[in-house]
């Protein structure tokens, strides 16, 4: 379990530093389509890195999905998350490192709604979009991992699947459909005195994912089901 969670810290640590900080760079000049394979190839390289190891969740959506699909114990669950939570919190202190004061002025990647949407979408609107958006990424998850015949393929098609969600969900709310990595940036930002309405606005970014994640195993549970 150990190395579990230190896969799962790890994951998800770099997840938030490469992720988060091509956000803050604008895509490195390639903008949303940046970012969303910014996002997308992280998974990628994590999948075939720690995936033997934890399975690579680095999202406590993903941990939610598994654990009412009945693929994951309650207390494995629980160790999965702080793990998740601590390696987000980990990554924003990097990008905090890395770029110091300029994190008041590039944000760290941070999702909002209202003011801090680029659409301007409302609470309403963000709740629906971070939904369906976890829906569909962990109802692939689950497609993807629930047959052995995808297994040398699972890690590349649960990238391509969050640079999907990521292409629609940017403009609206900067994408979670992962609470740690919406709450450790949101915080570190928050403690580092360079803003705090990314942390106020952050409940949204933990509960939609998890009811997108609940939603996703049981409609794939029922599906799945022989009976």
């Amino acid at each position: 379990m150990f190395k579990k969670c230190l896969a799962e810290f790890i994951g998800t640590a770099v997840l938030v530093t490469f992720g988060c900080g091509v956000a803050m760079t604008n895509g490195l000049g390639a903008g949303y389509v940046g970012i969303a394979l910014a996002f997308g190839l992280v998974i990628v390289a994590m999948a075939y890195s720690v995936g033997n190891v934890s399975g690579c969740h680095v999202n406590p959506a993903v941990s939610v999905g598994m654990l009412v699909s009945g693929k994951m114990s309650v207390n494995d669950f629980v160790a999965y998350v702080v793990s998740q939570f601590l390696g987000a919190i980990a990554g924003g202190l990097i990008l905090l490192a890395i770029f110091g004061s300029n994190v008041a002025e590039l944000g760290m990647g941070t999702n909002g709604y209202g003011a801090a949407s680029a659409l301007g979408i409302g609470a309403v609107g963000a709740l629906i979009a971070e939904i369906v958006l976890t829906f569909v990424f962990v109802f692939a998850i689950l497609g993807v991992t629930g047959r052995e015949k995808f297994g040398n393929v699972s890690g590349i098609v649960i990238g391509l699947t969050l640079t999907l969600v990521h292409l629609m969900g940017l403009p609206i709310t900067g994408t979670s459909v992962n609470p740690a990595r919406s709450f450790g940036p949101a915080l570190v930002l928050a403690v580092s005195g360079n803003g705090s309405e990314a942390l106020g606005q952050v409940w949204l970014f933990i509960a939609a994912p998890v009811i997108g994640a609940a939603l996703a195993a049981v409609v794939y549970k029922l599906m799945d089901s022989e009976k």
